[in-house]
């Protein structure tokens, strides 16, 4: 949500998180997700190549 323009405060409520740290940490830990082999290895497969 916060890449698409949703407001902090949205995706935290939303989240139902109390503290707006708590979704700050899941969105640097989602940008980590990119470099991990299953979601590589995900990746080329749905690609189909």
């Amino acid at each position: 949500m916060l890449d698409a323009g949703v407001s902090l405060r949205d995706v935290q409520i939303a989240a139902r998180h109390a503290d707006p740290r708590t979704t700050m940490r899941y969105d640097r830990a989602r940008k980590n997700l990119d470099r991990h082999p299953n979601y590589i290895l995900a990746a080329y497969m749905a690609s189909g190549t």
